[in-house]
Order: structure tokens, then C-alpha cells, then sequence
């Protein structure tokens, strides 16, 4: 490359790595010393800057860690993701039992260790009521002999309470006195998810989201996605997901041959759903999703359903609800039409599905013959060759961010693993990214006034939680939280269903109460490598789990955080101002608080950026990116970068400009992009590719990182990228 475009080198990295006492490769050190004597001799002016270079273990560590990461020989200017990832690229080899690498898995590995250390510990008296039954739970899912010893009796007894599996049960099987609506209710009272054909539940009512409401919406598939379904029968996917089918029924009983013409039938009927389910991309609009209606209403609008009854018997024994009860509808067009389907079906089609659905929630939890389908499924549909350890499925099923064990361990790796340093630079990175936010909002040409003062009154009202929240190192609060969930050791399928019953009850107890959005549990989860923005409690939520590794080290200098947690903590900024986010106003209300034109003018910015990631392709799969699904994650890395940016700007002029990092030639500013672009360095298969571009709202790992690059003016001035290169596209896309 250039080294007149972007610097020069300025610094000896080996020779601090020696001082410092660090272990690097010899290649490594020839490579960097050559160079840093090549740059030297060539520009003696970059002696005189030695005294400007940061040789702090802390900020060696950072610059091995970027060269080890990067791709020098490519110009930044046609490829950034390349340039900082290239090397990363080159040397990753994804682990059989994963589906990818990225920066958050390599933190989420050393979470799982420390967490692994913590639930291998002896249960003692001293531990909490909480810690131990983590540990109980643990220990149950490692208890292998006795998990295999149970085989498939844990399943086979439940099935038993559920009245069967037809494919199972064969001829004994009648349908004469079955009722769906009794199936999950069953389901319901043993653990079971009841959302198999809608999703029922209570949550905050959008337009009104300081109270709760009684929710229905469209179910979750037995496939990633409806594009899934959709495939021909033959497909490879759809054959694996028969295939895995067939195979459990077979494992408890059922006739082969049976299992092969019922559960084809039972795929039909699937499929049937998948083509009545709204895809994702077109759930976005939430006011075109939200209907209104008492229950009463409800019964009119689909007539084939006891919703009633229904309602009444998934609500017991807490509530007895009325038909005036006001229940919130989202896509109202979906309920008529699968009530109909329902009506249409035969029940021995309605069971077989329901029932696998119960099957299929229950096999991480038996013996190793179901494991083994289950990976055989996994091998076709994301590219995995073998199973993870046991330990860290087991840690997994603890740490899980949509559990409520989460908490309890949340609090045991806060005290044994987190540097506190961290939240307290985060919380003021958080400061100066939302007043960039803030200059932003206020500089915007196609804005007028009224909206402008609007979105800055929400931008104000934005709470933000970093870490985790301080009642979480309250052994009473914990206590609180997990009243009435008890565990004892033995089987691992019962505590997982009795986990279930725990968090639904949980949910469902607070319908008549008052949401308070600030709420100690609402942030509670620290043990997670990962971010949030909630439009409800218009929240931004940054978990200790995060607070590390590429993200975060407070032995760095401050342009390598901005660039990294400031990044993301400018991305969920702006999903308050996303296509989505920006339905909801100050209070987390659905609102429209936009004015026309404004709003005319924002849809037009959002378009410009569905049509740029629309035509990006994934090479390695040959598919597009979808550009209305990523929209608004693509909205958000743009403008986060942008926020993160100027964030880090205005750090400048209050705490002074930064040393160099040793034997790179690079500015701070040119160092901000290329720690921004590490967030995203990742390597994934080619199966869970397909799979991400099909149902994720995120875009694959390069387009985070040359997508907002390619449109960000500043970038293009850092590296003096030409107008037209790659890197600097003439037509550019900007929201924010």
C-alpha cells in the first residue's frame, strides 16, 4: 500500500514487545521491524515523533492485536473490511461444533469459561438461594449418566399427559373426542409452549406502553424462517428438517412407513402456515400491525376459535377475563386466515404438529440418540460437523439471554469478573456519543422544527443502563425475583418445563400492573456479549458481558474504545430513529410524531439505504443481501459510526488528542476505523450464511463494516480514499 496516503510508521513495535516482555512470533517481529525500519529511514521526520507513541503494555497489546487482525497489503480504500480483517480471515478456522467466529464469540468463550468455574463449584450453606439452584440446574444438565440412564422416559411421560403422538400411537391414536384448544392447554400446564398456532402473551400495549395488554400475533415456525418452508419438498433443507422428523418419532415407536406418509402431511400443513405468516421484512410497520378489540370482537373477527374460553384457561388461575377484555392484535389478516386453516385441517394433522413442537423443545434436554438427529438436521441447515462440549451447552442453557437463570448468574460473574472501570468510561463514552447524536439531530437540512424538538425531547428521555443495574448485587432482590422457582436435583427435561411454567406465570401475574420502565429486572441480564435498544422504554442497554475485548479495555487509548463500544453504543442510539424506533415518540409510545413532509423526506433516506444493501451481494453464497429486512440495523450502524465519530471529537477537545500506537502507520482517527471495522471482524459457514441472509435483520459482517464506511464523508477524508474508488463512492446514502 501507499504509505504517503494514509502515514507513516512511527515506531519500533518489536523492540517494545521486547521490553515489555511479550511473547510474538519471530515472522511477525521481521515483518514489523523491516517495516518500521524501511518507514524510519525513508521519512527521518518520524524520529522526532517517537515521543508521541504510546508504549504502554496496554497500547502494545492493542497494536499486535490490530496487525494480527489486518491485512496491510490491501488498500483501505478498496476494501476496509478486508484491510482490517484480512489476516483474521485468512487464519480463522471455524471450530466443527460452530457455525461461526466472530469478535463476540471469541468474548463469549471467555465468559463461558469464567462462568463454567463458577457453576463447577461445590453447592455449600453460603450460597444464596439463587446461586445454587444455578448450580443445580448445571449440574443436572452434566449429569450425562443419568440423562442417558432415563433415555426417553422424561419425553414418553410427558407425551402420555399430552394424549399422545398420533404418528407414535398409530391405530390406538382417535380422533374422535380431540380438541386442539385441550392440546395446549395440556401443553400450558406442563411447560410447554402454547404459541404453537398464535402467539399469546401479555406485554406492554404500544400505544399506551405505561400499561399492559393481552397480546395475539403470528407463531414461530419449526424452521428458521417461512422462506424455508416455502422451498419445494425435495429441497435439502426441507428433507433434513423431514428426515429429523421422522427420525424422533421412529427413536419413541412409530411405524416408519406411518412416520413417512403422516409427518409428510403434517409438513404440508406447515407449509400452509408459512404461506399465511407475514414475512419479517413486513412486520415492520407496527401501527399497520396493531389492531384493538375486545374479546368480544375477537370471537366476531375469527368466529372457528373459542377465544373465550381460550383466553380465559391460558390466563388461570390469576385472571378471569371478560369479554370487554381489550386484547391487541398484530395482523389481524393472519388470525382470520390460520383460524380457517385450523377449522380445515384433520386432527390428526393438528396433533401430529402440535406435538412435535412439544418433541422438538425437548430433545436438547434427553439422551444421546436424540442429540445425534438433532445435529444431523444441524449439519445440513447451518454447516455444523459436531455436537459443542457438554459443559458449554450446559453454561449456554444457564447464560441464555431469553431465560431467567440469566440473572442469577449475571450477579456471580459481575462480582468474580467485571472491571468497574468499565461502566464508569462507558457511561460517560455514552454522554459525549448522544450529545454528537444530539449536534446531528440538530443540523439536519430536511427536518423542520416541530419534529426537530420532538426527536431531541426523545433523544433527552433516552435512559441508558450500563453493566448491570445495582439491585442486581442485592442477594434480597434476587431472592424476590426467583420466588416460587425451585429446583431440585434430578431430571434435567422437568426442570426445564418447570423453568417455563416459572418465566410464563412471571409474565403473565403482571397484567393489571403498571409498567415501571425503569424496572431493576428490565437490565438485569450482565452475563450476555451483546447490546440493546427497547422503543417501548426507550432504553439503551449495554451489559458487563460486553464491556471487553474488542469492545472495551481501559488500558487502550479512548479512539480504539469509541471505535469500538462508543460504535455500538452509537447504533442503539440511533434504533431509536430507525425505520422502526422512530414510530415509537418520547414515552415509547406508538405515535406518529412526525410531520408529513419530514416524514416524506425520511422515508426517502431510509429507501436509499434498502436499495444500496439490496444490491450488495455475499459472494461466497451468491445471494443479495435483503435491503428492507437489514434496514434497520443498516440505519444504525450508519448513523452509530457517524455518532461515534464526532462522540469521540468532542472527547478531544476536553481531555486532549492521544499518543500513536507502536509500529503503525496510522492517525488516532485512521485508528478509530479500523477498530470500528475489528467489531465486525467474523468468518462464517456457508449454510448459516444462507440461513442469516434469509431471516436476519442484521447484514453479514463485511457490509457492517464497508456499508457505513462507504457512505461516511469523514472516512473517505481520514484515508484520502479518491471520489469513485470503492471506498468512496460517488452516491452516497445518509440518514442521520
Amino acid at each position: 500500500m501507499g504509505t504517503n496516503r494514509y502515514g507513516q510508521v512511527l515506531g519500533p513495535l518489536c523492540y517494545a514487545l521486547l521490553v515489555a516482555s511479550f511473547s510474538i512470533t519471530p515472522s511477525s517481529c521481521a515483518r514489523v521491524g523491516i517495516e518500521g525500519l524501511r518507514n524510519t529511514i525513508s521519512n527521518p521526520n518520524g524520529i522526532r515523533n517517537y515521543q508521541n507513541i504510546c508504549l504502554t503494555k496496554g497500547c502494545i497489546k492493542a497494536a499486535y492485536k490490530i496487525m494480527e487482525m489486518m491485512d496491510d497489503t490491501v488498500d483501505p480504500c478498496e476494501d476496509f473490511s478486508k484491510f482490517t480483517c484480512g489476516s483474521f480471515l485468512d487464519k480463522t478456522i471455524i471450530p466443527d461444533d460452530k457455525t461461526k467466529v466472530n469478535q463476540f464469540s471469541v468474548i463469549s468463550d471467555e465468559l463461558e469459561q469464567n462462568i463454567r468455574k463458577i457453576l463447577n463449584e461445590n453447592i455449600t450453606d453460603g450460597d444464596s438461594e439463587s446461586t445454587r439452584m444455578v448450580k443445580i440446574y448445571y449440574k443436572s444438565c452434566m449429569d450425562t449418566d443419568r440423562i442417558e440412564a432415563r433415555g426417553l422416559a422424561p419425553l414418553q411421560e410427558a407425551l402420555a399427559q399430552l394424549g399422545g403422538w398420533p404418528v407414535v400411537e398409530g391405530d390406538k391414536w382417535h380422533p374422535s373426542n380431540y380438541k386442539w384448544t385441550q392440546n395446549l392447554y395440556q401443553n400450558n400446564k406442563l411447560g410447554y409452549s402454547s404459541d404453537t398456532f398464535f402467539g399469546l402473551g401479555v406485554y406492554s400495549d404500544l400505544k399506551n406502553s405505561s400499561w399492559r395488554i393481552i397480546s395475539l400475533s403470528q407463531p414461530e415456525l419449526g424452521m428458521p424462517s417461512r422462506e424455508y418452508l416455502l422451498k419445494p419438498f425435495n429441497d435439502s433443507d426441507i428433507q433434513a428438517y423431514y428426515k429429523y422428523q421422522i427420525g424422533m418419532a421412529v427413536l419413541l415407536g412409530a411405524d416408519r412407513k406411518r412416520a413417512e406418509r403422516e409427518l409428510k402431511e403434517m409438513i404440508e400443513f406447515e407449509t400452509e402456515i408459512a404461506k399465511i405468516i407475514l414475512p419479517k421484512a413486513e412486520r415492520r410497520n407496527y401501527t399497520k400491525l396493531y389492531n384493538k378489540m375486545t374479546l368480544y370482537d375477537l370471537q366476531m373477527v375469527a368466529p372457528e376459535v373459542p377465544w373465550y374460553e381460550y383466553i380465559n384457561t391460558m390466563m388461570q388461575p390469576m385472571f378471569s377475563i371478560k369479554a370487554s377484555e381489550p386484547i391487541v392484535v398484530y395482523g389481524k389478516e393472519f388470525l382470520t386466515k390460520m383460524s380457517k386453516l385450523i377449522n380445515k385441517t384433520q386432527k390428526r394433522t393438528l396433533a401430529n404438529y402440535l406435538i412435535w413442537h412439544s418433541v422438538k423443545s425437548s430433545i436438547p434436554f434427553l439422551n444421546q440418540a436424540a442429540l445425534d438427529l438433532e445435529l444431523e438436521y444441524n449439519k445440513e441447515l447451518k454447516g455444523l460437523k459436531k455436537e459443542k462440549p457438554r459443559w458449554k451447552k450446559c453454561v449456554q442453557k444457564v447464560t441464555d439471554r431469553h431465560g431467567r437463570l440469566n440473572v442469577a448468574i449475571g450477579a456471580s460473574y459481575v462480582r468474580k469478573h467485571f472491571k468497574e472501570e468499565a461502566k464508569y468510561a462507558a457511561d460517560e463514552m455514552v454522554i459525549y456519543i448522544q450529545e454528537a447524536f444530539n449536534d446531528i439531530l440538530h443540523n439536519v437540512e430536511w427536518m423542520d422544527e416541530a419534529t426537530r424538538q420532538r426527536a431531541l425531547k426523545k433523544s433527552a428521555s433516552i435512559y441508558s443502563s450500563i453493566a448491570y443495574p445495582p439491585e442486581l448485587l442485592d442477594d434480597s432482590k434476587i431472592r424476590e425475583y426467583y420466588d416460587g422457582l425451585m429446583f431440585t436435583e434430578g431430571d434435567f427435561l422437568q426442570q426445564y418445563r418447570n423453568l417455563t411454567k416459572f418465566t410464563v406465570h412471571s409474565v403473565i401475574k403482571e397484567l393489571r400492573d403498571k409498567v415501571d420502565k425503569r424496572d431493576w429486572r428490565k437490565y438485569a441480564k450482565a452475563a450476555v456479549v451483546n447490546a440493546f435498544y427497547n422503543a417501548i422504554t426507550n432504553a439503551i442497554q449495554f451489559p458487563a458481558g460486553i464491556l471487553q475485548g474488542v469492545f472495551f479495555n481501559a488500558e487502550r487509548p479512548m479512539y480504539q474504545n469509541f471505535g469500538g463500544i462508543g460504535f455500538v453504543i452509537g447504533h442503539e442510539i440511533t434504533h431509536g430513529f430507525d425505520d422502526t424506533g422512530s414510530q415509537f415518540d418520547a414515552n415509547g409510545d406508538l405515535r406518529n410524531w412526525w410531520e408529513k413532509e419530514t416524514e416524506k423526506k425520511y422515508l426517502e433516506k431510509a429507501r436509499c439505504i434498502i436499495e444500496q444493501y439490496g444490491n450488495f451481494t455475499v459472494p461466497e453464497v451468491g445471494l443479495n443481501i435483503n435491503g428492507k429486512l437489514t434496514q434497520g440495523e443498516n440505519i444504525a450502524d450508519n448513523g452509530g459510526l457517524k455518532e461515534a465519530y464526532y462522540g469521540y471529537e468532542k472527547w478531544i477537545k476536553v481531555n486532549g488528542e492521544e499518543p500513536l500506537l507502536p509500529g503503525l502507520p496510522y492517525t488516532p482517527t485512521q485508528l478509530f476505523w479500523i477498530s470500528a471495522g475489528n467489531v465486525w471482524c467474523g468468518k462464517t459457514r456457508e449454510e448459516t450464511l444462507k440461513e442469516r441472509i434469509l431471516t436476519d435483520t442484521h447484514s453479514p459482517y463485511r457490509f457492517r463494516i464497508n456499508g457505513p464506511m462507504m457512505n461516511s464523508e469523514e472516512f473517505s477524508r481520514d484515508f484520502n480514499c479518491p471520489v469513485g474508488s470503492p471506498m468512496n463512492p460517488v452516491d452516497k446514502c445518509q440518514v442521520w
